[in-house]
């Protein structure tokens, strides 16, 4: 039979092989990227440390946005009026923090600051530049990070998504309170000729 002719003719060209000696080994090569819950735990123990040193902003549980989604964010104290003109960009904008090519804790770090900054000197308006994240991994992470931590700070009054000119849905207007200073020579000017009915 031809099978058992293949079968010999195969023996005996295999005549005199050894099957070489290799141990059994498993495959311990780490993935280049890190997982996504990878990263964060690395962030906590990271946030841990930096709260301690007086930025309260999270690392740990951080809302995931569209890197095309228009975030949005306004406090009660907010008139209508002022947030669509922030919407519309129709503030200067005095100030500009780009976070672009940032890692998660030093951005967390210059978010914190930019703010603390921008309400020390008297700025009430101003734009961050985040990027809309859509090569990264996970999507929109900065962007989704920015979002998140400027609801955690007291002095930010509102923030939406930019205009098509100021970077879209890769940038964010940001009205910030008045400093104590600023509200106090206000209150000393608008009470410039008021006369006390007592």
């Amino acid at each position: 039979m031809i099978e058992d002719e293949e079968f010999e003719s195969f023996a005996k060209e295999m005549r005199g092989v050894k099957p070489l000696n290799t141990k059994k080994k498993v495959d311990l090569s780490k993935a280049k990227v890190a997982q996504p819950s990878l990263i964060l735990r690395r962030q906590m123990a990271i946030t841990l440390k930096e709260t301690a040193a007086g930025n309260p902003l999270t690392e740990e549980i951080i809302d995931l946005v569209h890197p095309l989604d228009i975030i949005e964010y306004r406090t009660d104290g907010v008139a209508h009026g002022v947030y669509r003109n922030l919407k519309r960009g129709m503030y200067p904008l005095d100030a500009r923090l780009d976070l672009h090519q940032k890692k998660m804790h030093q951005a967390r770090t210059e978010v914190f600051q930019f703010i603390q900054d921008c309400q020390k000197y008297d700025i009430r308006s101003a734009i961050i530049l985040h990027g809309k994240g859509e090569l990264g991994e996970p999507k929109a992470f900065l962007k989704s990070c920015v979002n998140t931590w400027l609801k955690q700070i007291p002095e930010v009054l509102a923030f939406h998504s930019a205009q098509k000119k100021h970077g879209s849905v890769g940038a964010l207007y940001v009205l910030i309170k008045k400093s104590d200073k600023k509200k106090l020579e206000n209150k000393l000017v608008f009470s410039k000729g008021r006369v006390d009915s007592n």
